[in-house]
């Protein structure tokens, strides 16, 4: 704790040494030295002009985009239904490649912490580190545009986010119940059904449901690089310039992604 004495001699309490102080103007200084830095390099090739009319252009395109076009509705129901299923086949084919993946990942169910986890890390951060957007435009190129692709893309975008938490879910379960169950002379399958399985069943079950969840919003904007769903008749629209059938479906990912996180918040109720 700082102290300095005052001129009777009494000590007083310091909240910072003078040297801290000094430390935290640097440091202060520095970041706002950065932040102009930073600042300079995003806005050197800016249009002022653009930026200053931005509100003028954004009230235009809003008063073209009402009253919605909603007899267009009769061509969404085709893209939404294709939107659900890059969705839903997505989650359930990255829930068969996340799940061994996890207990490669977890410290107490993985073969060999030094070789097979590392692995199986690197495969989570890597599905992790690309967005589902890259993922579409990837496959898009190397299997053609289409619901497949968007599928695929979905599903290698969920591996990673399913798999992580799910072995932190694993390595998290209590292990007296694995002791026992050992004690009998179990085999690891035994092991795996009647230790792990039902302590991890609860957090899977919540994690697959709200994966789920943020596939639907994902799988909406997928069509906008060729992956099929509501986000292809999106890029139309905008291409053309209808800007009414933009609203609409706008309105539709709007509803579709209001009922999932409702169905996500029924089913994690009544599952966890």
């Amino acid at each position: 704790m700082p102290i300095k004495k005052s001129e009777a001699g009494a000590p007083v309490w310091m909240h910072r040494t003078p040297k801290t102080r000094l430390l935290m103007w640097v440091g202060w200084l520095a970041l706002v030295a950065l932040f102009v830095f930073c600042w300079q390099v995003m806005t050197k090739d800016t249009i002022w002009y653009f930026v200053a009319d931005a509100p003028r252009q954004a009230a235009d395109i809003g008063s073209r985009m009402f009253p919605p076009k909603l007899d267009y509705m009769n061509e969404l129901w085709g893209p939404l239904w294709d939107t659900i299923n890059i969705a839903t086949l997505g989650t359930l084919l990255a829930i068969v490649m996340a799940v061994p993946v996890a207990f490669l990942a977890a410290r107490n169910t993985t073969p060999s912490i030094r070789f097979v986890r590392p692995v199986a890390l690197f495969i989570i951060v890597s599905s992790r580190s690309i967005n589902a957007l890259i993922w579409g435009l990837l496959l898009v190129a190397v299997i053609g545009p289409g619901v497949f692709a968007g599928i695929i893309a979905i599903a290698l975008r969920s591996i990673g986010f399913i798999a992580k938490l799910l072995y932190e879910a694993i390595e998290e379960i209590d292990e007296t119940q694995i002791e026992a169950i050992n004690a009998t002379g179990a085999s690891a399958m035994q092991r795996l059904d009647y230790g792990i399985t039902p302590q991890i069943m609860p957090a899977f079950a919540g994690i697959t449901v709200f994966r789920w969840d943020i596939n639907i919003r994902e799988s909406t904007v997928l069509g906008l690089v060729g992956a099929g769903g509501l986000g292809l008749k999106l890029q139309a629209s905008i291409n053309v310039l209808a800007w009414g059938q933009v609203t609409t479906i706008f309105i539709v990912i709007l509803v579709t992604v209001m009922i999932s996180e409702w169905v996500s918040a029924k089913v994690r109720h009544s599952l966890i």
